[in-house]
């Protein structure tokens, strides 16, 4: 139960569990160990977890059939990392999942989750709460990128996730922007200066 204290924590953000409840949840999570640059989830497989970040970062990408990558979002601790759609119609993933440094998830398979929501009623008013808030994000990014210039979208993500900045290189941080490497560079640049 000690290996998921963060994760019993977060839930408790949202709603309080019991001792019993803790102890349930605990006997349907297993806790996984990923080395840098693992794929927790390669695109084309079926996603079978949902992962919560106990420790470390990840990224969340996929691959067009030019072999270009595009970043979808980043993960780090206390954060959640799925490719949703896989998960929930365990059709072939769109999304890579990769680790960028060494990290701790612990996960909740498709099948226990259903028992835990069985089990533990309130945790579907979590996960309820989590996905309303993923697609608030999700509907304020698309109208950043519509309408905001890269200098905007880089300076609100720089605001908003300092964090990720100081651990995810740069071109990645780039792709996630819909921007160049070089561009980015230099909007960082112009910004030491204003």
């Amino acid at each position: 139960m000690q290996e998921i204290k963060p994760l019993i924590a977060y839930i408790n953000h949202f709603v309080v569990m019991s001792p019993e409840e803790e102890f349930i949840l605990s006997q349907h999570v297993t806790v996984r160990n990923y080395l840098k640059k693992q794929y927790v989830l390669q695109q084309g497989d079926i996603c079978t977890h949902e992962s919560f970040v106990i420790k470390g970062c990840l990224n969340t990408f996929f691959v067009n059939s030019e072999g270009d990558n595009f970043v979808g979002s980043f993960a780090v601790e206390n954060w959640w990392v799925v490719d949703l759609e896989s998960f929930i119609n365990q059709t072939p993933a769109d999304f890579n999942i990769q680790c960028l440094e060494n990290c701790t998830l612990a996960q909740i398979s498709r099948q226990n989750s259903q028992l835990l929501y069985e089990k533990i009623p309130k945790l579907e008013r979590v996960f309820r709460m989590m996905l309303q808030q993923a697609f608030c994000f999700s509907q304020k990014r698309i109208i950043n990128n519509l309408s905001k210039a890269a200098k905007d979208r880089y300076l609100d993500f720089k605001n908003q996730f300092p964090e990720i900045e100081r651990r995810v290189p740069q071109y990645l941080i780039a792709s996630y922007l819909g921007i160049t490497r070089e561009f980015l560079s230099k909007i960082k640049a112009q910004t030491i200066f204003d």
